[in-house]
């Protein structure tokens, strides 16, 4: 299917402007996942032998493979059912906003083959979450894969009132959540990535907890909440950002989104927006190796950036990840580039 992928369907859709390539991927995807005889088929060939691998663990959920799919691919929940047929061991849905928003004008997603690459200034284009907690409760049933949902701030909300919007969508979205992702370092919505300052961290995630708690006490299940970080950080910053974390029991931490700088090729790229794809790899691999010394390895993270082929993904588990995330190397690799990166990954973590 990878070779099928390069030679033919890859340049059909490289033909495509990238929102549209996007979206009839969406599209293709959303139709695969109502039927769930052939869902359930290529489920069955992608998954892993449970008598020679363990399921991975991570913060009190249990993952058939170590690859997930990174938020921003499917911000409306309209693809995720088919996820696990590609072969991921989980799937970020969103980010989703407590306001329905149409994000920024396009166009606002940009393509580099030579590079690997894609920028993007998207904009947290989303229906908002009161509409994706609607769609997400007409599944019902056990689900074979994690959902996680990636919540981010409106564009229309003040910094000041960004704990009450981020609430609000906690609110609407924990019930059908198995993890909370807090994006705090998207570079596309205004003054959003202020909020990784311990200042505005803090009292944010501290409400968040909180409402984690009241879900316990009115009887609900707690879920797992973790902070998505800019790989634009420096060390100073991501320590005063696991101190927050530390002191307020957090979870997990998803190791990077994407990154203003312009490295070699693109210094000379005159679009705005988050770089993405295998400029990033480095930065992220070394913000991840830093979070697990930092934390000895006791704080489970999520690597993502740059993973456009298995090494980089094995890079990441030797870097301290437990869990990977793809979303570019799906681009320039194909659907079933996910199941690849599990079978390669799977090798390593033999019973």
């Amino acid at each position: 299917m990878g070779w099928l992928y390069q030679q033919a369907i890859k340049r059909a859709f490289f033909r495509l402007d990238p929102e549209h390539a996007h979206e009839v991927a969406v599209n293709a995807l959303a139709r695969l996942g109502r039927v769930r005889p052939l869902c359930a088929l290529l489920e069955r060939v992608h998954r892993l032998d449970p008598a020679l691998h363990r399921p991975v663990e991570a913060f009190g959920l249990k993952f058939p493979n170590a690859v997930g799919l990174a938020a921003g691919f499917d911000k409306n929940g309209r693809a995720w059912p088919a996820a696990a047929a590609l072969g991921f061991g989980h799937v970020e849905i969103g980010t989703v906003t407590f306001h329905a928003q149409p994000g920024n004008p396009r166009p606002r997603a940009f393509r580099y083959p030579a590079e690997q690459a894609v920028i993007n200034r998207m904009g947290f284009n989303n229906d908002g979450a009161a509409a994706l907690a609607a769609h997400l409760a007409q599944f019902t049933g056990p689900r074979s894969i994690p959902l996680g949902i990636n919540l981010g701030k409106s564009k229309i909300t003040s910094l000041d009132q960004a704990t009450e919007d981020y609430l609000g969508s906690f609110r609407l979205l924990a019930d059908q959540a198995d993890y909370v992702a807090v994006n705090v370092s998207s570079p596309n919505t205004p003054g959003l990535r202020e909020l990784q300052d311990a200042s505005w961290l803090k009292p944010l995630l501290a409400a968040l907890v909180a409402e984690n708690q009241a879900r316990v006490a009115a009887g609900k299940p707690r879920r797992p909440l973790l902070l998505k970080i800019a790989p634009d950080l420096t060390f100073p910053q991501i320590d005063a950002a696991l101190q927050v974390i530390a002191d307020l029991r957090l979870d997990g931490i998803i190791a990077t989104n994407t990154t203003l700088a312009r490295p070699g090729f693109f210094a000379t790229v005159n679009e705005a927006g988050g770089l993405s794809g295998a400029p990033v790899r480095r930065r992220a691999t070394e913000i991840i190796n830093y979070i697990a010394r930092a934390t000895a390895g006791r704080l489970p993270i999520i690597g993502v950036g740059g993973i456009m082929d298995e090494e980089a993904a094995g890079e990441k588990l030797d870097a301290g990840a437990t869990l990977v995330q793809l979303y570019t190397g799906l681009i320039y690799r194909g659907p079933f580039f996910a199941a690849e990166v599990a079978r390669a990954l799977g090798q390593r973590q033999r019973i």
